[in-house]
């Protein structure tokens, strides 16, 4: 639909394993009739589509074992294809991104760091704009530390004038028996108060219950 949750699907897409992925669109093409590329494209254009499109392929190498010199040799290909050169090769982000396991791309973003000096963000966020943007950042974050990226999109869901409930509760339910201790963590180092307080103070209810219970305690 119009204004599709581009950040809900990235998030999604970055943060399963590529089983995890297989059985989404399985599942997606049995209640829509369609397969999820189908509705990525007819929603999404240019780059950001092909993002999604790769990332919703479930292709990524899942092999524990990094080698440091591919890692440098990765860290030089993004630098050359952004910061580098005179417009963004966006083509071999997206390769890198998708394709490659999450251990091997911690090496990457670490490498690259050494190499410029500059977390691998700040380049994108100079290099490119709109959702793609923000989709590559998000992609970046999911992998450099899942439980500090969804800490993050709790506080989002949280701050200012009217909680995201969709995001706060799909969180909440999907994270509570993988990662939510890291979360907790991550939010209080981030935030200086837990979750626990910041749910308590922000919602209400049998709503509110529920999530404290999700979350599991206090720290």
């Amino acid at each position: 639909g119009a204004g599709t949750d581009e950040a809900c699907l990235i998030e999604i897409l970055s943060s399963r394993s590529n089983a995890e992925i297989l059985e989404i669109n399985r599942v997606y093409k049995s209640e829509y009739g369609k397969t999820l590329e189908d509705a990525i494209s007819s929603d999404t254009s240019g780059h950001f589509r092909r993002l999604l499109v790769s990332l919703c392929q479930g292709n990524r190498d899942e092999r524990e074992a990094v080698d440091i010199s591919l890692a440098k040799q990765d860290a030089q290909k993004l630098h050359a294809a952004g910061e580098n050169k005179v417009g963004t090769d966006e083509s071999q982000f997206n390769a890198i991104l998708c394709a490659r396991s999450k251990p091997h791309l911690r090496a990457v973003f670490h490498e690259y760091q050494q190499m410029t000096g500059r977390e691998i963000e700040k380049s994108i966020c100079r290099e490119m704009s709109g959702n793609l943007e923000s989709g590559m950042v998000a992609v970046v974050k999911c992998i450099k530390n899942t439980p500090a990226y969804f800490a993050e999109r709790l506080q989002k869901s949280m701050k200012g004038a009217g909680t995201k409930d969709r995001t706060l509760i799909r969180i909440m339910v999907s994270r509570s028996e993988v990662d939510m201790l890291d979360i907790r963590q991550e939010y209080l180092r981030a935030y200086g108060k837990s979750l626990y307080t910041t749910i308590s103070g922000d919602t209400s209810g049998d709503y509110k219950k529920l999530l404290l219970k999700l979350c599991g305690g206090n720290d």
